[in-house]
């Protein structure tokens, strides 16, 4: 991949009644995203439950999703955990599963400190000869990369990117203020796409792509292209779909819309549980006043 940018969506895993993998479902969302041009697919990120799906699990979904893209969308598979080692594992196996990038969270519950992370993101990054995109996202992990962590990991030749979703705009501009050459940010928190991609963003890695890939792909390409009319335009008709697919944990309100759509059931995997009818019928509205 000569560059990560643009518009990449954070793919829900959809489950059947019997608790397993939905491939059928699976298939008609990748379909949708087809269809939409969306630039990239994330497999295995923090929407798609990467904590509860088990290795064959995981490969399963990155073998079904290759074969049916057969090269049409770039493919980024999520490989971190909260286990170094493990990490490492999966990451290595990650280009002989057909992944293009990985995306790699900072350790959850463990709370490593800043030298934990710079030695954690080295020694993954080791075990692939594959780009590697940071994954910030502090409401999930109960830490929070620094700017400066962040900056000394972007020297390694092949860490790329940082997906930041730490919700923090300053350490986002700081980032991209400071960033060596070939080093980019992500936006990974919706509701501050506009302010992220006009500071210097190259892409999204993104909750609502599920839910609006047409316009998403659209915002991601009139912000580009520096058509920041175009570009505030779709993200305020957005905004409330951002906002309202975090009023519980996420992907909870995103399986609702897509339940209702009748593309998938809104189950998810225990500790999550099914959205509440109160999610279902403000996402129902809120999709709605998108069409």
């Amino acid at each position: 991949m000569n560059s990560i940018k643009g518009s990449w969506v954070a793919l829900v895993t959809p489950f059947g009644q019997d608790g397993q993998i939905d491939f059928a479902a699976l298939e008609k969302l990748v379909s949708i995203h087809m269809a939409a041009k969306t630039d990239g697919l994330v497999i295995c990120g923090t929407t798609g439950e990467s904590a509860t799906l088990c290795f064959d699990e995981k490969k399963a979904l990155m073998q079904a999703v290759k074969r049916q893209i057969a090269g049409q969308i770039a493919l980024m598979f999520g490989t971190g955990s909260n286990d170094t080692r493990a990490t490492c594992e999966l990451t290595n196996k990650a280009a002989e599963l057909g992944a293009e990038a990985v995306l790699v969270v900072t350790p959850y519950y463990n709370k490593p400190t800043q030298e934990g992370l710079k030695l954690h993101f080295k020694a993954v990054a080791a075990e692939t000869v594959l780009p590697v995109v940071l994954y910030n996202v502090p409401g999930r992990t109960g830490c929070n990369m620094i700017a400066d962590t962040t900056l000394e990991l972007a020297e390694v030749s092949n860490i790329v990117a940082v997906k930041e979703a730490s919700g923090n705009l300053d350490q986002a501009m700081e980032i991209i203020r400071r960033a060596p050459p070939g080093f980019t940010l992500l936006s990974g928190e919706d509701a501050l796409n506009l302010p992220i991609m006009a500071c210097g963003g190259v892409g999204t890695i993104s909750v609502t792509a599920n839910v609006a890939p047409v316009l998403m792909k659209k915002f991601n390409d009139a912000a580009l292209n520096g058509d920041w009319n175009t570009a505030r335009a779709i993200h305020f008709k957005l905004l409330d779909l951002h906002r309202g697919l975090f009023v519980e944990t996420n992907p909870l309100p995103t399986k609702a819309v897509l339940a209702n759509r009748g593309l998938m059931t809104d189950l998810a995997r225990l500790p999550l549980c099914q959205p509440t009818a109160k999610t279902r019928e403000l996402m129902q509205k809120i999709a709605a006043d998108l069409e």
